[in-house]
């Protein structure tokens, strides 16, 4: 189900909305490279930050599955409407209320294959393995993680929203439907599977691997986080978030992204200058994609020094 605006005449929202960048979801109108409304974004204070329990997936959005094929690795995503579950449409962005997490974008999938890359590599395993996606929308490549043989996967996203009504079923009918005969491994019964949203400046308080009065805490192996570094202003946030949760010293952090996020200033470039000005923290490019869908797109490995 694509997202439609049929009825965004009579359900127009009061505040400001803003188109981003190209997602994966059929919308004709994103092109990837789409500039920020130069207006001034209202100020809205977060969401609280809380625990989603897989019992609250949403029963009243209609929510329709189809399979997604990446370099040998096939998975199962959903299609929900952004207008049903926010009174949006059209729309990638609204500062302090919704953060695109109901679209796929390309970053996620150039994340999951940078990953299946890794793992056949030798680099990498997941086997066993705790693991956060940051900013997870969909949930795919935590989902990719959980079929690798994952022991703890725990997705973040800003809205509570997008976990109900869209990372849960996911999960859900990754684990529990007709999943393609591709896949190479199922999710385990025994794997720990948790759901937060909130903003990044809070929601350490409430992830339950991170110790924040200890400097070697027992922190997440991996964190992925895929198109999340687009706004300037929550790189430091971001940063600062990823170093609280990460598994000192030896725990690895994915990020995928546009090198820049024209109209916005952000960009995996941008990030890596707080990276580098930090200090605590090495970066190698893994991969560079540019196939013409967006700008350029990375996905670059972080890890303490």
């Amino acid at each position: 189900m694509t997202a439609t605006n049929s009825d965004s005449e009579s359900q127009k929202p009061s505040f400001e909305t803003f188109r981003l960048f190209s997602s994966t979801d059929g919308d004709s109108t994103s092109s990837g490279f789409s500039f920020f409304d130069a207006r001034q974004a209202p100020s809205i204070p977060p969401p609280p930050c809380i625990e989603v329990f897989a019992s609250e997936a949403s029963s009243s959005v209609e929510y329709n599955a189809e399979s997604i094929s990446l370099d040998g690795v096939t998975l199962l995503k959903g299609r929900v409407n952004t207008q049903e579950v926010f009174g949006l449409s059209n729309s990638d962005l609204v500062p302090g209320k919704y953060e695109g997490g109901l679209k796929l974008w390309e970053g996620s999938l150039d994340l999951i294959k940078a990953l299946n890359s890794d793992i056949r590599s030798g680099h990498i395993s997941f086997s066993k393995k705790r693991v956060l996606e940051l900013g997870c929308g969909h949930g795919l490549p935590g989902i990719f993680t959980l079929l690798e043989g994952a022991a703890v996967v725990h997705f973040q996203d800003f809205n509570a929203e997008v976990l109900r009504c869209l990372t849960i079923p996911n999960v859900n009918t990754n684990k529990f439907g007709k999943h393609p005969s591709s896949s190479n491994m199922a999710i385990s019964d025994k794997a720990e599977i948790r759901f937060f949203s909130g903003d990044w400046s809070e929601i350490d308080k409430l992830l339950p691997l991170v110790d924040n009065n200890a400097k070697d805490g027992p922190g997440y192996d991996f964190i992925l986080m895929a198109e999340t570094v687009y706004s300037i202003s929550s790189l430091q946030t971001l940063y600062n978030l990823v170093k609280k949760c990460l598994r000192h010293p030896d725990g690895v952090a994915y990020m995928a992204a546009k090198k820049y996020y024209f109209g916005v200033g952000g960009g995996s470039r941008r990030f890596l200058s707080v990276v580098e000005k930090d200090g605590v923290m090495n970066s190698t490019l893994v991969a560079e994609i540019t196939d013409g869908a967006s700008n350029v797109r990375e996905v670059w490995k972080l890890s303490f020094k």
